[in-house]
């Protein structure tokens, strides 16, 4: 328990710096992008946009998605220089900043006409669409059925345990946003979460933190199952070892949300980005990226009734209530006992 009171303290301290930074374009205006999305994936997008734009040299910070938080809210109490625009995939702390009046609003055609779950206030919109996914190790299913369901993980982790002791990976929702976010709505959505947590403690299910880690130990043979995952990050990673499922009885579907600061100072050059990543020919960079998922039936198997998108609207404020976060912490913590926890 001492463990996880260090995690929620460190919670809510401002991050030092940024994960990793790259530079696009050498022209004479500076623009500053500060995003959850891996630099590798997002590079050809962001590349794309310099050529368009040759006044400008972006900046592309990849920021963590609590310490992308914490920096946001400091710079909208007006403490240090605020990013020009903001990307990230833990949504529900994006729309607290819109909620705190700490971004500007923009509209336009490409704007206008996203769908409601995918735009709010015209002061938040979703970018991608990528839905939530169990990863799998092709070889430890070799000849086998793959979990295609919450109620069949379930049943396999009933009948097998210790052929998934310790194999089965997902995000540690206390240091990952976007883990937190996926477990707040799966206990919204899921008969089976308790059931899916409890069979999680009695194989010595692994909590982490990062996509990258997760996908590389199911490659490797460390994890057999791993739940959860972004699909987007399964799809860029190329690892012919893994394979992927979206759960029959239901998928979550993520848009990564993209914000303008109230403090931008390239305001302008953040709402021609944003148009821009609307734009056919940048969705169509972002789904070679694996960032945009085709939801076709026939493609996915996956029935549109089992499509749950991740809409962008108040509701997510409740994830981020103080008694309701440390309640699903705690009941997080029994699961994943501090000694299992990275």
């Amino acid at each position: 328990m001492l463990k996880w009171l260090t995690l929620l303290i460190c919670l809510s301290a401002p991050a030092l710096s940024q994960e990793a930074v790259a530079r696009f374009g050498s022209g004479p205006t500076p623009f500053l992008i500060r995003s959850t999305t891996d630099i590798a994936i997002i590079r050809p997008v962001i590349d794309r946009f310099a050529e368009l734009r040759p006044d400008l040299t972006v900046t592309y910070e990849q920021w963590g998605s609590n310490a992308l938080f914490a920096r946001s809210r400091a710079e909208c109490r007006g403490e240090g220089t605020p990013a020009d625009a903001v990307l990230s995939s833990a949504v529900q702390q994006m729309v607290w900043l819109v909620n705190a009046a700490c971004a500007q609003p923009h509209r336009s055609a490409v704007t206008a006409a996203l769908p409601d779950t995918r735009r709010w206030r015209d002061e938040l919109w979703g970018i991608t669409l990528e839905p939530a996914a169990i990863a799998y190790n092709r070889a430890a299913f070799a000849g086998a059925e793959v979990p295609r369901s919450r109620f069949a993980l379930l049943d396999a982790l009933r009948a097998d345990p210790d052929r998934y002791r310790n194999r089965i990976a997902t995000y540690d929702i206390a240091a990952s946003g976007l883990g937190f976010l996926f477990a707040f709505s799966d206990s919204n959505e899921a008969t089976t979460f308790g059931a899916l947590l409890e069979g999680f403690a009695r194989v010595d299910a692994v909590a982490t933190c990062c996509s990258a880690e997760i996908i590389a130990g199911v490659a490797e043979g460390r994890y057999i199952v791993a739940y959860n995952v972004l699909g987007s990050y399964v799809a860029s990673a190329a690892r012919p070892e893994v394979g992927m499922i979206l759960p029959e009885d239901y998928t979550l579907i993520l848009s990564r949300a993209y914000m303008i600061p109230r403090g931008a100072v390239q305001a302008a050059s953040a709402k021609a980005l944003l148009d821009y990543l609307l734009t056919p020919e940048a969705q169509g960079l972002l789904e070679q990226a694996g960032l945009v998922a085709s939801m076709d039936v026939t493609e996915t198997g996956l029935a549109p009734s089992a499509r749950r998108s991740i809409a962008l609207s108040p509701s997510l404020l409740v994830g981020l209530d103080q008694t309701r976060r440390n309640l699903l912490l705690e009941f997080w913590a029994d699961t994943f006992a501090p000694g299992d926890v990275p």
